[in-house]
């Protein structure tokens, strides 16, 4: 499957597309087909998570691991994340990006039921964004969101 040239023309364009595939109302199916193309052959998903008092633990997940996993909630109940600031390093091909998000049920909530930060990994080959691994943390009491993350990025 080949990505619409418009969400991997650019970093700031393929940031978004991850964001805008996930996000719907409640009794939407999302463009999965779109959510795969964004995504290096190998490509991985890394959810952090854990109880309380409990050490933390990492899934791995390839991109159609975490459809299976996560559609259903997603397409069920609804789900609206977007990203609220961004930290950009990038050296050659490479790029990281700590991009903080907020997670609402509907665009209109008054407040977010999560925020953290994804913390993602691209590739541009010279034609294109490639993403390589998301991998995110959820906000906690013990474990806010530093500010440096939440300053918008400048585009």
């Amino acid at each position: 499957m080949s990505a619409r040239p418009a969400d991997v023309a650019s970093l700031d364009a393929i940031l978004a597309a991850l964001y805008d595939v996930i996000s719907g109302p409640a009794g939407q199916q999302r463009d999965w087909d779109r959510f795969r193309s964004l995504f290096a052959p190998g490509a991985r998903l890394i959810p952090t998570g854990g109880p309380a008092g409990q050490p933390a633990r990492a899934t791995v997940l390839t991109p159609d691991e975490y459809v299976l996993r996560a559609a259903p909630g997603l397409e069920r109940d609804g789900f609206f994340e977007r990203e609220i600031g961004r930290s950009v390093d990038t050296f050659g091909r490479i790029t990281q990006v700590f991009s903080a998000y907020d997670s609402k049920r509907l665009p209109t909530d008054a407040a977010p039921f999560q925020r953290g930060i994804n913390s993602i990994q691209l590739l541009n080959d010279g034609t294109r964004w490639w993403v390589m691994t998301v991998y995110w943390d959820a906000e906690r009491a013990d474990n806010p969101i530093p500010a440096r993350y939440l300053k918008p990025s400048g585009r």
